[in-house]
């Protein structure tokens, strides 16, 4: 039998623990600043020589955020079983680790390389374009995928501490500086440290949310029963929105965890391992532990909360029940419930609690990383060549420092103004993934030039640079910020023509944006190399 909601009031339990585990990470980030020595190598890659157990983790609670714990468990909430299969991406996310990290790892000991830029701009004589290029699609990257994250700090604040007027601005400013505080005083190390520990805590907080979910109807039984309930559309593609057709679906099952693996942070990651031995065990766990605690941890979540707060569905849309407010509060919801219902008072709020540091932990282990990340190519691919190639090590250090602080605040202001009702932006940010979904149509653009740099050696420079310019036009296009940007926009003028025509390509062939990109990337890319290759075969 299905427990009861009852709303209990956890007194001080959430500030206490909360306040706990911030002051923990601050700690972390000192410690890492005291063990730490001079120099970029060891502020940016840790001196190298993370062991595979710190390597495991730190890859995985990068590649997980507010994504796992907020916004898979929304997306399921909204649309059912449809957006199981997207649990997929978790062991291609793997093979990639394992078939591109070791040579990653090895281009980087033999170059010395500290950022994606490093090797590509090596590999192709190309110090300006593609440095440029590269350096921006880590920004169209790291930007929403750190909003993202502090969202996430906004939404849990609302469920925690209902009725202040500013919860959210409140949460999502104090997730932001404890994340960029820690960064900037410890570097990698801090943040391997710190994703450690993270990873721990949302790995446990997925499989303790599923758990809490089956326990709270009362067993396997009653939550199939349960299940058997939710709408017919929940149990079938397209899912209840109709968004998530077999292209749709394959697109993002095949190239979100790719982009996922190739962006910046990931990409520092391999760098700093120890050896290819340390990534080939990662590789191996990261499949094996993330793909059960979607399966189990995450995605019973999401179909036990359709029938506990059953959907509005109609010819408008898909809302959730006015009680849950946002889809992607439905795991905090549930476990703010029933958790005092199943342990008891004081235990359960100190149980929902963990759970919501777990979702904290998600959001800062992918904020901290990506941040780093960034923060290492603005200023060694910007700072270093263009404006001042004679700064010292020191100084670039102190000024990558700047620009976590700098990044941070960009994307905390694009989220406080997102949230105004009356904003342009409001319904780009309204669920976690679709945020995600617009990070990775630009970092998967990689993909052609990783792939001919550490195996097939034919691509020229002017094939990875009108390739990639061309890929991420292209994925921009198709992606919704795209007809936000442009506004309204008169009949009959080239703005509207191409508009229909993007709208028409999208009914016909319902892509992500991800795939829009890459085709013509992948064509233009292998295409001008050909002929340049042609050429040059003609002139010897």
């Amino acid at each position: 039998m299905m427990l009861a909601q009852v709303s209990v009031s956890t007194g001080i339990i959430p500030i206490a623990v909360i306040a706990g585990y911030l002051l923990l990470l601050l700690f972390l980030g000192w410690l890492g600043h005291h063990r730490s020595v001079a120099g970029e190598e060891d502020y940016y890659l840790a001196g190298r020589g993370q062991g595979w157990m710190i390597s495991t983790l730190t890859i995985m609670a990068t590649f997980l955020s507010s994504f796992a714990l907020l916004g898979a468990p929304g997306m399921v909430y909204r649309e059912g079983v449809v957006f199981a299969l997207v649990s997929l991406n978790v062991p291609i996310a793997g093979f990639c680790i394992y078939l591109l990290g070791k040579r990653i790892w090895q281009a980087g000991r033999d170059g010395g390389y500290v950022t994606q830029a490093d090797m590509i701009c090596d590999h192709y004589q190309s110090p300006v374009a593609l440095r440029l290029l590269v350096t921006l699609v880590g920004f169209l990257f790291v930007v929403p995928y750190v909003m993202m994250q502090i969202k996430a700090g906004g939404d849990l604040a609302n469920v925690l501490f209902p009725g202040g007027e500013y919860t959210f601005e409140i949460g999502a400013i104090l997730l932001a500086l404890v994340t960029a505080a820690y960064i900037m005083v410890g570097g990698m190390r801090s943040v391997a440290w710190t994703d450690a520990i993270q990873c721990v805590l949302l790995l446990a907080g997925m499989l303790l949310a599923g758990l809490a979910m089956i326990v709270s109807f009362g067993g396997p039984q009653a939550f199939s029963e349960g299940i058997a309930e939710i709408p017919e559309s929940s149990l079938t593609l397209p899912g209840n929105t109709g968004v998530w057709t077999i292209p749709f679906l394959f697109s993002v099952c095949l190239l979100m965890p790719i982009g996922g693996i190739i962006q910046p942070a990931q990409w520092m990651r391999f760098y700093s391992a120890s050896g290819p031995s340390a990534l080939r065990r990662s590789a191996l766990l990261f499949i094996l532990v993330l793909t059960g605690c979607f399966l189990f941890g995450i995605m019973p979540v999401g179909l036990g909360g359709q029938a506990l707060y059953p959907l509005e569905i109609s010819e408008a849309g898909v809302s959730p029940a006015e009680e849950v407010g946002s889809f992607d509060q439905i795991l905090v919801l549930v476990a703010h419930k029933n958790m005092p219902v199943l342990f008891g008072e004081t235990a359960g709020a100190l149980i929902s609690t963990l759970l919501v540091v777990a979702i904290m932990a998600a959001s800062m282990s992918t904020a901290d990383s990506n941040l780093h990340a960034l923060s290492a190519l603005l200023t060694r691919d910007l700072y270093s060549h263009f404006f001042r190639p004679q700064a010292k090590e020191a100084e670039r250090v102190w000024i990558g420092r700047f620009f976590i602080l700098f990044a941070t605040t960009v994307a905390l202001v694009c989220v406080l103004v997102g949230r105004q009702p009356e904003s342009s932006f409001a319904s780009f940010m309204e669920m976690i993934v679709d945020l995600a979904l617009f990070a990775v149509a630009f970092s998967v653009q990689l993909l052609p030039i990783t792939i001919d740099i550490l195996y097939l050696k034919r691509g020229t420079k002017w094939g990875a640079i009108l390739g990639l310019t061309t890929g991420l036009l292209s994925a921009f296009c198709f992606t919704s910020l795209f007809s936000l940007a442009i506004g309204q926009v008169p009949e009959g003028s080239f703005a509207a023509s191409f508009s229909d025509w993007i709208a028409s390509a999208k009914a016909f062939l319902p892509m992500h944006a991800a795939a829009w990109g890459l085709i013509p990337n992948f064509l233009v890319f292998s295409g001008i190399s050909l002929i340049q290759r042609l050429l040059q075969a003609n002139n010897d």
